[in-house]
């Protein structure tokens, strides 16, 4: 009995210690750091009046670090030289190069470059204020920027204000005051005098802030504004020149047997759009041309009327116009020595390319019906496609109608054509012309193939 109560009290020890290791619960880490740094100390203090400092001094509530410090930082008035930023453990020092203006308020918007080390938390749009005078200027001017050829938004512009008014400012000076544009188009300026201001947008690539290339985007207001009295403006943004395209130099070299010319057709799948222009795209300039030496054919060998359009700009396309034939084959013939290249080039042997046309049944039709239209506006129907002009087409009445159309999705956009040529047109800031303006459309038409497809429209 002294045995079996012996065995049954050991079995209980060792089981009670098992039980108790199996409960043991390491120490945890504690919540996660959610919150960004707090600021503790400014020297001097933020919003200080009469001061002129050199140094500022920012101390904040744990370890923090600078991140994209020159895509956050935003100083005005704007300053000569750009002051030198650091950051050491928990604080932040702004050294200031240039001789500061009386009676200014001085702003510097460090937006979310202020992070902490651990979580990286950051200080959503933090801004450090003070005054060399007596008082902190509070007015505002605010507004939006909008591309006016296509309605949309391009945040990587800033708006600028200029003092000195006359135009040649925008080019050659400094802007007093900018600042950058959101997600939205939306710009906001805080802390002004109550002054006068010329206002623009532009693109600044160069960090010049001026308007220095005619295909910049750049965007002007028609008068001064007064900071405080002026409401929310929108400014219409527009490159008064396109950008060239860039063609790659050719070099001569000695013409051999594999020398050949290269060259693609817009033709897909063997199929030619009965909608749309042939046409055959070189990888190098043309500088002779043959139209004898290309033309289309039937199933026959019947020659068909064709017609040829000039050289594109880059002498790398020729253009063949014909009215297509539903569901009917073609070939085209390319001779040899149709064409020559700048560096001597040419075809070495001829070729035929056969191809159909597309059926009627691979179009579908439009109809869209136009409600609360403007009175005695000129307005143009745009169809957009891959951020391409696919249709333009003047709106007569509540209705446009089209038989066949190529399927597929497209964004709608409606010209306000002020000078009625049937195409967008720019602005001219020398001759204070505002661009027109062109306004997108939320809804977007999808064209099904053999199928009636309507929409209406609202403006």
């Amino acid at each position: 009995m002294y045995r079996l109560l012996l065995i049954m009290l050991c079995a209980y020890c060792v089981i009670l210690k098992c039980s108790s290791c199996a409960n043991i619960i390491p120490p945890g880490g504690g919540p996660k750091d959610s919150l960004p740094p707090v600021l503790v100390k400014a020297t001097p203090d933020v919003m200080s009046k009469n001061i002129t400092p050199k140094k500022i001094i920012l101390s904040f509530n744990e370890y923090i670090q600078l991140q994209e410090l020159g895509k956050n930082l935003i100083v005005y008035p704007t300053p000569k030289n750009i002051p030198t930023i650091t950051s050491h453990l928990k604080s932040v020092t702004i050294n200031i190069k240039d001789t500061l203006k009386p009676n200014t308020t001085y702003v510097f918007e460090l937006g979310n470059a202020i992070a902490d080390i651990n979580e990286n938390n950051t200080i959503n749009h933090f801004t450090y204020v003070f005054s060399t005078g007596d008082h902190i200027d509070s007015l505002t001017i605010s507004g939006k920027v909008v591309l006016a050829e296509t309605g949309k938004i391009d945040s990587t512009m800033v708006a600028v204000l200029h003092r000195k008014h006359y135009d040649s400012a925008v080019f050659k000076e400094r802007p007093d005051y900018y600042t950058k544009i959101n997600g939205n188009g939306y710009f906001n300026f805080r802390f002004l005098p109550k002054d006068s201001f010329d206002i623009y947008a532009l693109k600044d690539e160069t960090g010049a802030k001026k308007y220095i290339s005619l295909t910049q985007l750049f965007a002007f207001n028609n008068k001064p504004v007064i900071a405080g009295e002026a409401d929310s403006i929108t400014l219409y943004a527009y490159a008064a020149e396109k950008e060239t395209p860039k063609v790659n130099a050719t070099t001569p070299q000695k013409i051999t047997a594999k020398d050949s010319l290269l060259f693609t057709t817009n033709i897909e799948n063997g199929q030619q759009d009965i909608l749309s222009n042939l046409e055959i795209k070189f990888n190098t300039k043309i500088s002779l041309f043959d139209s004898s030496k290309i033309f289309l054919t039937d199933t026959q060998q019947v020659r068909n009327s064709i017609a040829y359009l000039p050289l594109d700009s880059n002498k790398q396309k020729i253009t063949l116009t014909h009215i297509w034939k539903p569901n009917t084959k073609y070939n085209l013939i390319v001779l040899k020595g149709a064409v020559k290249d700048s560096s001597g080039k040419t075809f070495n042997k001829n070729d035929t390319i056969s191809f159909i046309t597309k059926k009627i049944e691979d179009y579908g039709s439009i109809k869209l019906k136009f409600s609360n239209l403007p009175e005695n506006k000129a307005l143009v129907l745009m169809l957009i496609q891959n951020d391409q002009l696919v249709e333009s087409a003047p709106i007569k009445g509540t209705e446009w109608y089209r038989k066949l159309f190529n399927p597929g999705e497209y964004d709608i956009r409606i010209l306000l054509d002020k000078n009625e040529n049937g195409k967008w047109d720019p602005g001219d800031f020398k001759q204070h012309i505002q661009p027109e303006i062109v306004e997108p459309i939320s809804q977007r038409l999808t064209i099904r193939a053999n199928w009636d497809n309507e929409l209406e429209i609202k403006l």
